[in-house]
């Protein structure tokens, strides 16, 4: 391959290298533009959606009881996970 860059005449080797500069700025130029169009639709596109999508109320909850709920709820659960070990424990005895 480097002896037929060699054999060629200078002339056409620097056409050849000012032709590669020309398509590498093209394309990267066409890149460029297409990814900062894709930007700004995806932008534009969310816009919408955001004022097309219907907007919910957020209740205020009382934190207090929730959290008791909860504690006891997870009590009850590990409770009841135990007894499930240990029945399946004593089970394989």
């Amino acid at each position: 391959m480097l002896t037929l860059l060699v054999n060629l005449p200078k002339e056409t080797l620097v056409q050849q290298i000012k032709d590669g500069g020309i398509l590498l700025v093209l394309g990267m130029g066409t890149v460029f533009i297409f990814l900062v169009i894709l930007i700004y639709a995806t932008k534009f596109m969310s816009s919408v959606v955001k004022k097309l999508e219907p907007q919910e109320e957020v209740k205020p909850q009382n934190t207090s009881r929730n959290k008791k709920a909860e504690t006891s709820a997870k009590k009850n659960d590990d409770a009841a996970l135990a007894a499930a070990i240990a029945a399946a424990y004593d089970r394989e005895r």
